[in-house]
């Protein structure tokens, strides 16, 4: 009898951790971390340009005038292409975009910016992820709304897609 019991405890274990691995795997998840930086001021950096065509960006950019939009990005970013016709929208119908360039070299900057598009004032370069994880971003892209005071109020994470273009526009005019 004890035999039999030998057989059926190590099966009876794997099945029991095979369903709860199957059942963890239909749960519905967050796989996105949002920012703990929304609500505050951004910090202070001054960033170099990411290559000549551009300025630099500063936490000076963001005072002032109106609320802009922090676009985190990169050359090397497959998303980052597709989301280029997006923020070419956005800053037609008036977004002033500033990009933080994410590991990146000046001339594979300049390269992608003449293939996708700039819709840039200006650049500049985070080539260690300081800013990035300062501010509480977690990858590229991913798009900051910042009021004129230079407080972080909204975080788009992801590339944007057309049917974001009209949330982040909403969202710019609630930071006024």
């Amino acid at each position: 009898m004890s035999a039999r019991l030998y057989l059926w405890v190590p099966l009876a274990l794997f099945a029991f951790f095979a369903g709860l691995a199957a059942f963890m795997l239909t749960q519905e998840k967050n796989q996105f971390v949002e920012s703990t930086m929304i609500g505050q001021p951004l910090p202070d950096f001054a960033l170099d340009p990411a290559f000549t065509g551009l300025p630099g960006a500063s936490k000076a950019d963001f005072i002032g005038g109106q609320p802009r939009l922090l676009n985190i990005w990169a050359s090397w970013c497959l998303p980052c292409i597709a989301e280029a016709p997006q923020l070419e929208a956005l800053k037609a119908q008036g977004a002033e975009i500033i990009g933080i360039a994410i590991r990146d070299r000046p001339n594979d900057v300049a390269r992608f910016l003449a293939r996708h598009g700039n819709p840039y004032s200006r650049i500049g370069s985070d080539a260690i992820s300081e800013v990035q994880l300062a501010i509480g971003s977690s990858g590229v892209p991913e798009t900051f709304v910042i009021d004129a005071k230079g407080v972080i109020r909204y975080q788009h994470i992801g590339d944007i897609r057309p049917e974001h273009v009209p949330v982040l526009m909403a969202e710019l005019e609630k930071a006024r």
